[in-house]
């Protein structure tokens, strides 16, 4: 479990990104944290990690401070940032130097990983293409099997089968022990895939809920006409008419659009606010 305690972070002490953020994430789930570029979501995985930490509040991952940094608890933990940097080292150098800090290191599935992603190098890391180089660090990062696996924008520099065997890989070492949470404003590259929502915009938590949750009290349709006396989220012409997201009042299974949900909780915050608020 991840949780934050009434957390405030700022980079300058008389501008405060976050203020006051409580938020607790449960293990055993795969997480889409969304927002615009900006938004505050990499600052969020930091507080997380460590390697930054709240002003005032507090964050606890499944009982540690984070920014401790204690060998006890970077071993339980693994964080895959945007940019990612591989050193000139092989593959095989590589997993000697960082694989004994994680005791759960599991060597087979780290070339099966490997091979799933087609990733074949004989010489130097570092010479790669940046998608290869990240998916040699999302391998390496399945087969630590830490408990919280936090990834910023992962699926930046991959082409699309490449998206595709991420998500099946992903899918692939979920278990109720672990906590897999995803940084991302390439909205539909999750869908499918998650089974909790984040959204924030300007430092501020606008929605969590669960898939089932966003399920129940919102529907995704494509209507001639808007219909009157319902709360309508988001609207979005279409060749076949609009798009909406709309208050659920009849229990309709439509489906899941993240995209056209991110675009109705950041632009009409205050009824998505009442929507997700009512019991």
């Amino acid at each position: 479990m991840i949780q934050f305690n009434n957390l405030s972070f700022g980079y300058s002490p008389k501008k405060l990104l976050y203020k006051n953020l409580t938020l607790e994430i449960q293990s055993g789930s795969i997480y889409g944290l969304l927002g615009k570029n900006g938004a505050g979501k990499s600052t969020l995985l930091k507080n997380m990690v460590g390697t930054l930490f709240p002003v005032e509040g507090s964050v606890m991952v499944n009982g540690m401070v984070p920014k401790t940094r204690k060998p006890s608890f970077l071993q339980t933990i693994y964080y895959i940032a945007e940019d990612v940097y591989v050193p000139a080292l092989t593959i095989k150098q590589y997993k000697n130097l960082f694989a004994p800090f994680y005791p759960l290191f599991d060597s087979d599935n780290f070339y099966r990983y490997l091979t799933e992603l087609e990733v074949s190098v004989d010489g130097k890391l570092n010479k790669l293409s940046f998608g290869q180089q990240k998916k040699f660090v999302i391998a390496f990062a399945l087969a630590c099997n830490t408990r919280v696996l936090l990834m910023d924008e992962p699926t930046n520099g991959l082409d699309i089968p490449s998206k595709s065997q991420f998500r099946k890989l992903i899918a692939s070492v979920m278990n109720e022990d672990r906590i897999i949470f995803i940084s991302t404003h390439q909205i539909r590259d999750l869908e499918n895939m998650i089974d909790n929502v984040i959204i924030v915009d300007d430092g501020k938590l606008l929605l969590h809920a669960s898939v089932a949750d966003i399920a129940d009290k919102v529907c995704f349709k494509t209507v001639s006409e808007i219909p009157a006396g319902v709360k309508v989220l988001y609207s979005e012409k279409m060749l076949r008419g609009t798009a909406v997201v709309m208050e659920n009042i009849d229990g309709d299974d439509s489906g899941l659009n993240l995209e056209q949900l991110f675009n109705g909780v950041t632009e009409n915050p205050a009824m998505a606010k009442q929507i997700f608020s009512t019991n």
